[in-house]
């Protein structure tokens, strides 16, 4: 079974019912903080993804990093599903498919907003106003920088990409001068 299939199957699950006990995006940033964590300590990570350690000395483990950082209920419930079925190290795509899920049921749709400078406030507020009445759906932006971009803005909306970044006029504009349209 693929991973993105089980990060599929166990976000569901954890949207089910943490909709269920109004705590969705409580849970959702103790799980980001979770994934940082395995992320950022290569100890901890390949702890949990080594089969050679048993079991039992893997949820001490998980028992005292939840003792010392006291999540929801629900929280260490599923961590601990996780640990059980050996999914603790997928908590990144399962994280990722859960946000979507919780999107989707909120009627929220995600953007990315690259540009190559921050921007203003009142352009983000005009900028989300925009793709509001493009998408028909509250957009929720993550916006970012990449000066590579020269000026601009990139947005990506699911698989659609809007580049109206000046790195990319000007690789059109080369294109036609060249004659590789």
């Amino acid at each position: 079974m693929s991973v993105q299939t089980v990060a599929r199957r166990y976000a569901f699950a954890l949207a089910d019912v943490v909709a269920a006990s109004g705590e969705a995006r409580e849970v959702q940033q103790e799980l980001k903080t979770w994934e940082q964590m395995l992320q950022t300590n290569d100890n901890l990570r390949t702890a949990f993804a080594n089969p050679t350690i048993p079991l039992d000395q893997k949820r001490a483990v998980l028992n005292r990093l939840v003792e010392l950082s006291r999540p929801r209920t629900t929280t260490k419930n599923f961590l601990k599903v996780l640990l059980q079925n050996q999914r603790l190290t997928e908590l990144g795509e399962i994280n990722k498919k859960f946000e979507q899920v919780l999107d989707e049921r909120a009627g929220l749709v995600a953007a990315t907003v690259t540009t190559a400078r921050p921007i203003p406030e009142d352009v983000n507020a005009r900028l989300e106003q925009t793709l509001t009445s493009l998408t028909g759906k509250k957009v929720r932006i993550d916006f970012k920088t990449d000066p590579e971009l020269l000026g601009g803005v990139v947005t990506r909306i699911g698989s659609t990409v809007y580049d109206g970044s000046v790195r990319n006029q000007l690789q059109m504009m080369k294109d036609r001068m060249t004659g590789n349209q």
